[in-house]
């Protein structure tokens, strides 16, 4: 019987709110997963007694022998590679005084039933719609935040700057400092963020048929992105030479401070057969523009069947019936549309949905600015404007 069965009554989400905490800090690894937890500790209990995959799949299969050894091989490839962003994690559990695997579960996220049942359990349209738009007086990358609908009034931002002692796991990374949109008890990266190099990006799931134990869940290496200082050293991250990326998702990414013409990147991310990620990127120079959904559009690997793939599909349609966008209002009309007959790009059709846009962010590189809207923008202000803090 899953968790969620002994749940206390008095823990359900509540309808959207018009609020979002944001969190600076500054430390070691560790430092900086401990504020998150003890900052965001009621979000965080509260959201691993909603979350449904984690009670009723990934907790199950965790107290079986076959879960438990996907569980530690993967959990042992990430220390290998990451130490410092385990640290973090462990600092999050500690802070929050939750279990370190619930946490780790999240973000091994459909490895393990793939790995042990042969099959990804989420049959939902579930994912994210990015648009990228590269005109001279409009350089912009906008993203809608889709998750289950218990992710609802469950983020935050953390603004982080993290300084170590010593050169930390396989990039020798000694700081990072960043601001990301966190879902609760999850690791900054995997949805829209920025770090003072000046790497934008906003993250799309894709959900591959096989997926691998053992290797990097893609949560670790978009965790890992957070310290890139240019496009080459992003591709590296990406590649995760040695391991590879369990799983697949699409990065949508610019640098503000890159030389040259502004240039917006779409990289597509496959589980690594062998050794390393697959990997195919797409750039979108000056007149040209990017939309992405959650399902692979250039790299051949094989996909779930399902409603992952049937949203994708009716999103991008909708994309394709509007002309090619070009300002900022281009943008918002096409990430509020709501006038598809089933799987809309903003979704908020009714309390019974179960996946919702939780929020919309809209990074302007021209103005350096980010701007997230907790309702749809095409109806609302967004809820707050943060200036992008760039390294001289």
């Amino acid at each position: 019987m899953g968790e969620s069965s002994k749940m206390s009554p008095s823990i359900k989400n509540i309808p959207r709110r018009q609020a979002i905490p944001i969190l600076y800090t500054r430390g070691t690894h560790y430092d900086v997963g401990y504020d998150v937890g003890r900052t965001f500790a009621a979000l965080i209990k509260n959201f691993l007694q909603l979350s449904g995959p984690l009670n009723d799949t990934y907790l199950p299969l965790y107290n079986t022998d076959e879960g438990r050894k996907v569980y530690n091989e993967t959990l042992e490839s990430v220390k290998k590679s990451f130490p410092q962003y385990i640290r973090e994690l462990e600092g999050t559990a500690d802070g929050a005084q939750v279990e370190f695997h619930k946490l780790f579960l999240l973000h091994m996220d459909e490895i393990l039933p793939v790995a042990v049942e042969g099959k990804n359990s989420i049959n939902q349209p579930i994912g994210c719609s990015t648009v990228c738009v590269n005109e001279p007086d409009c350089e912009i990358l906008a993203h809608t935040e889709d998750a289950l609908s218990e992710v609802l009034n469950h983020y935050y931002f953390v603004s982080a700057h993290i300084i170590s002692d010593s050169p930390q796991g396989k990039y020798n990374v000694t700081e990072e400092r960043f601001t990301s949109l966190c879902y609760a008890g999850h690791l900054p990266g995997y949805t829209m963020n920025y770090n003072h190099h000046g790497l934008v990006f906003s993250i799309n799931t894709l959900s591959a048929n096989k997926l691998y134990s053992g290797k990097t869940p893609r949560h670790f290496i978009t965790r890992a992105l957070l310290s890139a200082e240019n496009f080459v050293q992003a591709q590296q991250i990406l590649r995760d030479n040695g391991v590879g990326a369990a799983d697949g998702c699409s990065i949508n990414m610019t640098f503000l401070k890159q030389d040259g013409d502004r240039l917006f990147h779409n990289a597509e991310m496959g589980p690594a057969e062998r050794d390393q990620s697959q990997l195919n990127i797409l750039t979108a120079s000056p007149g040209e523009h990017i939309v992405h959904a959650n399902m692979y559009l250039r790299l051949p690997v094989p996909e779930v069947n399902g409603l992952i793939i049937d949203s994708s599909v009716e999103r991008m349609k909708t994309f394709k019936s509007f002309h090619a966008p070009k300002t900022l209002n281009d943008v918002i009309r096409m990430l509020g549309d709501q006038s598809a007959k089933e799987h809309t790009v903003f979704r908020e059709k009714d309390a019974k949905d179960v996946v919702k846009t939780v929020c919309v962010g809209i990074f302007d590189c021209r103005k350096r600015t980010w701007s997230l809207y907790s309702d749809n923008p095409k109806f609302n202000a967004p809820l707050m404007v943060m200036p992008l803090v760039i390294k001289d």
